[in-house]
């Protein structure tokens, strides 16, 4: 790979780190999706990698600050993309070409550490080459992308990029109040109809029966996925989701080697406040169904949290920006499942002619009908 533009070196930190190096040739070892195992890019030996899914370790939210690790394995320097501002994490060996979320060259070196360790990930099982052809079958589906894209799109500016995500886990315990609503019907008469066509009729009309209602509800709420990336499009990563959180495994440095891994730009505390809004949402739907009635109004709950837990995860995508006319266009592929998703020019002149057509169409049915 070519060197990385970047701002003055000079007070950049180098030091001898660690590679994995193939035990025949010396040469740098990468994991391979399809073979779960570090392979050598110059020989082709193959060591295995140890998938750990036991003593995986959920933190104590109040105490990370204090006792954080950011000893990711082997050293870490952040790449700051200039375009777009997305910091993503390198081997201080490695090199990049190229933003993975934007596809700028203009990105620099940062002093900036590595921040809190990920407990656990989930390897890429979908390979670079199964990438490219998931995303060239869906490009050739997209009817109004312009012809440039399916014709010109670069495979190569793919990159294998590990998102960051937090997941909670808390006790919550809630009081609440609102007012339960019963339906109950009467009978009820009236005239319909005018001058002597006029006559009493009757009919059941729905009455609704208002009470108090009190009462708590308790839940423990696990795994609430938080996306701790702000550079990913929310409404594209929701379209790749779910992930198989089956398939998490202890963090080894090895599962990066030949990947990129972006540090999360939404902090521990951040992330909490969205898993709490998931969290209320959540409780609001199930202490109506608790109150059961036809009705729920006015309701109102307060509620306590006890023993927050967290665990900072890594969930593997293949991910390639593609410029047209000056605007980035992404698109993503989920790296465990292959579900593909992403934005997409649209061409005016295909929009215009299909358009035309369909008024082709109609004008040309109008005047065949009306001249039978």
């Amino acid at each position: 790979m070519g060197e990385t533009p970047c701002t003055d070196d000079s007070n950049i930190k180098q030091e001898q780190t660690e590679r994995f190096l193939c035990p025949a040739c010396g040469g740098n070892m990468v994991f391979e999706p399809k073979k779960q195992k570090l392979v050598c890019l110059y020989c082709s030996s193959e060591s295995e990698v140890n998938f750990e899914k036991t003593n995986i370790i959920e933190n104590d939210f109040y105490t990370a600050e204090k006792i954080k690790n950011v000893n990711w394995g082997n050293e870490k320097r952040i790449i700051k993309c200039e375009s777009c501002g997305a910091e993503t994490l390198l081997d201080e060996n490695s090199t990049a070409q190229f933003c993975a979320f934007c596809g700028s060259s203009h990105i620099i070196k940062t002093q900036q550490e590595a921040g809190i360790v990920p407990e656990s990930l989930i390897p890429f099982v979908i390979s670079k080459d199964k990438a490219g052809e998931l995303l060239s079958n869906w490009i050739k589906k997209l009817f109004f992308a312009p012809r440039a894209l399916k014709t010109s799109y670069n495979m190569n500016k793919m990159n294998g990029i590990y998102i960051p995500f937090w997941t909670y886990d808390s006790e919550t315990f809630s009081d609440y109040t609102a007012e339960q609503g019963t339906y109950y019907y009467v009978t009820e008469t009236e005239w319909v109809g005018q001058g002597a066509e006029r006559k009493q009729v009757t009919k059941q009309v729905r009455k609704t029966s208002w009470s108090v209602a009190s009462g708590n509800y308790s839940k423990f709420f696990n795994d609430i996925l938080i996306n701790a990336s702000s550079q990913i499009n929310k409404h594209i990563m929701s379209k790749l989701e779910p992930f198989n959180l089956n398939e998490l495994v202890q963090y080894k440095p090895e599962f990066l080697s030949g990947f990129l891994a972006e540090r999360y730009s939404i902090d521990l505390k951040s992330g909490w406040n969205l898993a709490e809004e998931k969290i209320e949402s959540n409780l609001r739907d199930e202490i109506r169904q608790q109150i059961g009635g036809d009705e729920v109004r006015n309701l109102s709950f307060s509620t306590s949290y006890d023993a927050i837990k967290f665990k900072h995860i890594l969930l593997p995508i293949w991910i390639s920006a593609y410029i047209y006319k000056v605007k980035v266009y992404r698109f993503m592929i989920n790296g465990q499942t292959g579900e593909v998703d992403g934005e997409s020019p649209v061409s005016v002149v295909k929009v215009m002619l299909l358009i035309l057509a369909i008024l082709a169409v109609t004008f040309g049915a109008y005047f065949y009908f009306s001249n039978k």
